[in-house]
């Protein structure tokens, strides 16, 4: 029994070891790969890398956030992006596979010059929605945060492109779900290049 155990366990501890390895050749690299939920957990070790980045000096530094992710949190985006646009070094974002919703802004908010994005992957904007539920009066009182989500929406997206508000409205946030390829998001101003590994 102890001999199956302990071949078991060998694999396991590859596996673990192999993990360390991808995460410190990825913190090597600068490189940050923010996939699933924009939640609270995924921002926060987020924010932190960025912050470790920021205390570690080294000339000509850029950090890279990769981004794959269905969206999430409107609240959490906005921390992040808060972060990003305050780190002493400039963030280059990535997108490849879903840069949708509170994604889609975090991805618009890299550095002009340094927005690549994936041929196949697959982009939607859209509208703030909310869950919220409550007495009348909450609701009624929670109509402030909503219509200030929308303007941080809005000046998120007029401060990543050259677009009027108007043409924002019109184009990224109508009525419907905005969905778009990676041409369109180029054309656009969001992205400024298609994804390239050398």
């Amino acid at each position: 029994m102890a001999t199956t155990k302990k071949t078991l366990q060998k694999p396991y501890d590859d596996i673990l070891v192999a993990t360390e390895k991808i995460n410190l050749a990825l913190l090597d690299s600068h490189l940050h790969y923010l996939s699933g939920d924009i939640d609270e957990y995924n921002v926060n070790e987020t924010i932190k890398w960025i912050i470790y980045e920021n205390l570690i000096p080294e000339d000509g530094k850029i950090l890279t956030i990769l981004i794959n992710s269905y969206g999430g949190e409107l609240s959490q985006a906005f921390a992040l992006i808060d972060m990003m646009k305050n780190s002493k070094y400039p963030i280059r974002t990535i997108g490849i596979g879903a840069v949708m919703s509170a994604a889609f802004l975090i991805f618009a908010s890299g550095k002009k010059g340094e927005r690549f994005i994936s041929r196949n992957a697959s982009i939607m904007c859209h509208q703030y929605s909310t869950n919220a539920e409550g007495k009348h009066h909450d609701m009624k009182a929670y109509e402030k945060e909503m219509k200030l989500t929308d303007e941080r929406m809005l000046a998120v997206l007029k401060q990543s492109t050259n677009l009027s508000l108007k043409t924002i409205r019109a184009k990224l946030l109508p009525e419907s779900d905005v969905w778009m390829d990676a041409q369109e998001l180029i054309d656009l101003g969001i992205a400024d290049s298609f994804l390239h590994f050398k």
